[in-house]
């Protein structure tokens, strides 16, 4: 385990990387003004667990194998690239609901079930390459050269990291469904669905036109 300096030093990178506006993000925002503050949480939850997935994936060597594999970072990416598109879409053609109606359905609850909007953030998450690639990069720089386990080091950094996350994605939850009571927020939200869907489809298409690692691109 790295020295204080270079833990507190992990923990403030940690806590800028997981305040900076993505597909995590978008995901937590758009379906806590669209379902509530519970909802953006459980949303938070999933996008944490699967960021486990890829911690303890990485420790095993699979990261490894994503890093070194073109075929399997490229079926990997697509599948995750198709999940963006899927949910960029179906924001795009979400019903309209109109402000009276959202904001019972924040004050009643969730439309979609927690189970469905935990494993969407799940999903979304497991299926992108790109975040195991992220921790590969990321978490050994903070692992002492004298370290005896690695892969315990980098396990326990990967977890402090995604803990670290979790009172994060608790603050954009909070914030956006603090924001879905407002009636200027309802009036817009229609046109923050359509966007956020944009935003996914451009997510989607930017991992799908990912080189995979070590990949060469010959001019033509």
């Amino acid at each position: 385990m790295p020295d204080l300096p270079h833990l507190l030093a992990f923990i403030a990178a940690g806590w800028l990387l997981n305040l900076t506006p993505g597909p995590d993000v978008l995901y937590v925002v758009t379906i806590s003004l669209r379902s509530g503050t519970r909802a953006g949480i459980v949303a938070g939850l999933g996008i944490t667990t699967g960021c486990f997935v890829h911690i303890f994936a990485a420790a095993a060597g699979v990261g490894a194998l994503l890093s070194a594999s073109v075929t399997a970072f490229t079926v990997l990416k697509y599948v995750g690239a198709a999940y963006l598109l899927y949910l960029g879409v179906r924001m795009l053609l979400s019903r309209p609901a109109s402000p009276t109606h959202l904001g019972e359905a924040v004050a009643a609850g969730p439309e979609r079930s927690l189970k469905a909007i935990f494993l969407g953030g799940l999903w979304s998450n497991v299926l992108n390459p790109k975040v195991a690639l992220f921790f590969l990069a990321f978490v050994p720089q903070f692992i002492a050269p004298g370290t005896g386990s690695k892969a315990l080091a980098f396990v326990m950094l990967g977890m402090l990291f995604n803990f670290n996350a979790i009172p994060v994605n608790v603050a954009w939850a909070l914030a956006a469904g603090w924001m879905a009571r407002h009636s200027a927020v309802q009036k817009g939200m229609q046109w923050f669905e359509r966007v956020a869907g944009v935003l996914f489809i451009g997510f989607g298409l930017k991992l799908a036109l990912t080189d995979a690692p070590g990949a060469v691109r010959v001019d033509r």
